[in-house]
């Protein structure tokens, strides 16, 4: 049965609801997952807002921002979905032939998000404020599929995120939880 694409875009985001938590988040996430695949120059809340709801954007923007700002699902579960989801189709194509590390960096303006460094920027060909984010990759000759993606941390952020941590809050318990699961650069 071939459901046409928006009936498989509705399976896909359906299939990744499933594992939300709360089904007050499946709008906003079809509206999220809309607003990716639109063809706007900047993939933030703001643009997408403008184009899933042009009749309601301030709502849609602030339902969209707490959407991607308050996330309280599993990265983890939501990720196991999409495997689950896409694999199948890759590999009906033929078998996994290779699994692909790969790190792509993020030009950021403030050093207020995660493992901001100043740093190597492919993006820009330069060393400016970034974000870079790790993945594992499985591929054919088909398609392929991130499995694995952390935010990659040199381990000169850990110290100076743990001492920030430790002048703000006594406890240090937050310095104790700064632990990388994944690391840019292998030991």
């Amino acid at each position: 049965m071939d459901l046409g694409s928006d009936g498989r875009f509705a399976a896909y985001v359906g299939g990744l609801a499933s594992v939300m938590g709360h089904a007050d988040r499946s709008g906003p996430l079809r509206d999220y997952c809309t607003g990716l695949m639109l063809p706007v120059e900047r993939k933030s809340v703001e643009p997408m807002a403008a184009k899933t709801a042009p009749a309601r954007v301030a709502a849609q923007h602030q339902s969209l921002l707490h959407f991607v700002g308050v996330a309280p699902w599993s990265d983890g579960k939501v990720l196991a979905k999409v495997r689950e989801l896409v694999l199948p189709a890759i590999e009906k194509h033929g078998p996994i032939e290779a699994w692909i590390i790969d790190d792509t960096a993020f030009p950021k303006q403030g050093r207020h998000s995660v493992g901001v460094q100043h740093q190597y920027c492919g993006q820009l060909g330069k060393q400016a404020n970034c974000q870079v984010l790790v993945s594992l990759s499985v591929a054919n000759k088909f398609g392929s599929l991130p499995v694995i993606v952390r935010v990659g941390r040199r381990p000169g952020f850990l110290r100076t995120s743990a001492s920030r941590a430790n002048r703000r809050s006594r406890s240090s318990s937050c310095a104790r939880r700064a632990r990388p699961a994944f690391r840019v650069g292998w030991c």
